[in-house]
């Protein structure tokens, strides 16, 4: 009887050795795959995932503060805590101690930047805050830290922001009630504001400057970690960041492009203030639309989107913290009548022999960090802390505002007290903290710093301030903020009055000092 063969009973060689081989294979790769998911240790804490999306719906609303957002992580998964959106991991630092070990003690793979679709459609990725590529972050960096980089370099701006000073205070003297407009209008670039009105430059500046801290929120816009929603039409349902993303990039081109035009324009006439941006032309030999222009263009505005908006928001800040604690400013202006007297204004020169108002300065930097959360870090490898895994791609947000109300680390955190600072045991200084971390930590804030202190010391030394009174009643004056990559105060009223005859007498001598220039405005027309 002829043996009919039966395929389900043998098989070639060749074909089962490679069944045999893909079967063992896969069980090797499973069991391997299992082995090391068990010996890697887990990721921090977090809220509970969901199917596909993760952990898309537990990020805060642009309209949120949300370093208070991302607070209420500590007390629920402790000082570092980890979501998972769209497969990206992103890790919250609640403790100031976990982010000086990573941001700064291990900032060689922790201090690239992320890829922000949303700050890219809107414009905003050239700024050194986002910038990723490696070769232009060194460039715009070596531009900053040349000019503004050092006490030495700084202090030849010193003269010139004296004088804004002083027309500042000026300013406040004539329209107290108008602060807020006073605080901002400085631009740099070699400009001068009209001196009473409207200024174009200043008005596009401060549209800018209310995008960008938006454009940058850390973990806020869904298109960071879904880009297909980029490709949607903008008349789908959840697209409205489109339209955002257009009305900030038309802003932010303007920022960047007429104030650069302007500066070449005053060069070209001879007619030019030596400024920042003049500084880096003349020793540059530009090509016209050349990566190097571009470079050198956006040095300039990284420069102004985070040191002069940043300076706004703490001055604006110190004016909030002296109509709410004026003890703290009789100590201040005790200090200052002590050592400077009341027949001039104190100058930089006389920093170091005022100790509280030295203090001050800090804790206006501590009591509302500028930028309460951290731009985004992100980790180029591996990395393990406390115990837990940080994968490589991974997004690090440092809680700033957490690390300075930190209870145990600032006594009393939400009063504004300056003696913190001087007691035998003084509570750290918050300039290694507000500043950033490790290689993206802020070029420009030795600037900041001689601005803030100069402003606080001057406006102190011949204003009172205090609550409004209407009707005869002392109205209140509530400490908020807004949100926002660069948070500043919600609008305020104080009252802003000469301390005396005499120190009217010393404002007045100013506008002699300092006299009103001609603004630039109308060259802009031109531009």
């Amino acid at each position: 009887m002829q043996h009919r063969h039966n395929p389900s009973s043998s098989c070639p060689t060749s074909q089962c050795g490679r069944g045999a081989f893909i079967a063992f294979t896969s069980v090797y790769i499973f069991f391997a795959v299992l082995t090391r998911k068990s010996k890697r240790p887990p990721l921090p804490p977090g809220p509970r995932r969901k199917p596909i999306v993760g952990n898309l719906w537990d990020l805060p609303d642009p309209s949120q503060q949300d370093w208070q957002h991302w607070l209420k992580h500590k007390d629920r998964y402790g000082p570092i805590s980890s979501l998972s959106i769209m497969g990206q991991t992103i890790i919250v630092l609640n403790d100031a101690r976990l982010a000086v070990e990573l941001l700064e003690s291990r900032s060689s793979i922790h201090s690239s930047r992320p890829q922000q679709h949303f700050a890219e459609m809107a414009g905003w990725n050239n700024v050194l805050g986002a910038v990723k590529q490696s070769q232009r972050f060194r460039a715009t960096r070596k531009n900053l830290h040349r000019e503004i980089g050092s006490n030495v370099s700084v202090a030849r701006f010193n003269e010139i922001q004296t004088a804004e000073v002083g027309r500042f205070l000026l300013r406040v003297l004539d329209a107290p009630d108008k602060l807020m407009k006073h605080i901002r209008k400085w631009v740099g670039y070699g400009y001068t504001i009209e001196p009473h009105d409207q200024d174009p430059l200043v008005d596009l500046a401060d549209k800018a400057m209310m995008d960008f801290s938006m454009a940058m929120l850390p973990a806020t816009w869904a298109v960071d970690f879904f880009l297909p929603l980029k490709y949607l039409p903008s008349w789908f349902p959840g697209t409205e960041f489109m339209k955002i993303a257009q009305r900030y990039r038309k802003n932010v081109t303007a920022f960047s492009d007429i104030p650069y035009a302007f500066v070449k324009e005053q060069m070209r006439t001879g007619r030019f203030v030596p400024s920042f941006l003049s500084n880096l032309l003349e020793s540059s030999d530009l090509e016209p639309g050349s990566e190097e222009e571009n470079t050198v263009k956006w040095s300039a505005g990284s420069l102004y989107a985070g040191g002069a908006d940043t300076t706004v928001s703490s001055i604006a800040s110190f004016f909030l913290a002296m109509a709410l604690f004026p003890e703290v400013q009789r100590k201040a202006q005790q200090e200052l009548d002590t050592v400077i007297g009341t027949d001039r204004l104190p100058q930089y020169a006389d920093r170091e022999q005022l100790p509280y108002i030295n203090a001050l300065v800090k804790e206006t930097f501590r009591w509302h960090p500028v930028v309460p959360m951290s731009l985004t870090h992100t980790s180029t490898a591996d990395d393990v802390c406390e115990g837990y895994f940080i994968p490589k791609g991974s997004s690090v947000l440092a809680n700033i505002w957490a690390f300075t109300h930190d209870p145990a680390a600032y006594h009393d955190p939400m009063t504004f007290k300056p003696e913190r600072f001087l007691s035998p045991k003084p509570e750290r200084d918050p300039h290694f903290l507000v500043f950033g971390f490790g290689r993206r930590v802020c070029p420009g804030r030795t600037l900041a710093d001689v601005n803030v202190y100069l402003t606080v010391a001057q406006a102190l030394a011949v204003f009172e301030i205090s609550k409004p009174v209407k009707n005869g009643k002392v109205k209140d004056v509530q400490p908020e903020f807004l949100p926002g990559v660069i948070s500043h105060p919600a609008p305020f009223d104080v009252s802003i009055r000469p301390r005396s005859a005499k120190h009217l007498e010393l404002l007045r001598s100013l506008e002699q000092k300092y006299p009103w220039e001609k603004s630039n405005a109308e060259d802009l027309k031109n531009i």
